[in-house]
């Protein structure tokens, strides 16, 4: 899979600012977006995690303004996940990165093809920019990341760890 552009979903922000791995998105991605409603859902819930601080300073990501389309919030989805898919339907060039299964359902009734953070690790350990998926993915783990044992086997075999 190769891809360019993305919108991204809070919870893989989230998840990757406080596991210190935010770091791989602008190298792997040249242009990375995050819907407002996304950006709001992190800096308003944010309880001084470092997603709330580090998000301000991140230059190599873009705020954009999302019209929610109806096919989208016939799924009752949360707004980031709204705007995170409505925004891919018209801009197709970008991939949504979202972890709920609710909205990866929605996207693939939606002909979209998302990432979720386990692929985003195995890309970046094929651009070696990771040492292990296994250890990316414990570090997530630590901040929150729910993930079953089998998961983490399938995404390491994936990954040829």
């Amino acid at each position: 899979m190769f891809v360019e552009k993305v919108v991204l979903n809070a919870s893989p922000l989230i998840l990757l600012c406080n596991s210190e791995l935010a770091f791989i998105l602008p190298q792997l991605f040249r242009e990375i977006v995050v819907p407002e409603a996304v950006w709001q859902e992190i800096m308003v819930n944010s309880h001084g995690d470092k997603a709330a601080q580090l998000l301000p300073t991140m230059d190599w990501l873009t705020k954009v303004s999302v019209i929610s389309l109806p096919e989208v919030m016939t799924w009752d989805l949360g707004a980031g996940e709204t705007e995170v898919l409505s925004f891919a339907i018209k801009h197709r060039l970008y991939a949504p990165i979202l972890d709920d299964m609710l909205a990866k359902k929605c996207a693939k009734a939606l002909n979209l093809q998302t990432i979720g953070t386990g692929t985003l690790l195995i890309l970046a350990k094929e651009h070696g920019l990771i040492p292990s998926v296994e250890q990316s993915l414990r570090k997530l783990q630590d901040v929150g990341l729910w993930i079953s044992e089998p998961v983490i086997q399938l995404l390491k075999n994936k990954a040829g760890e």
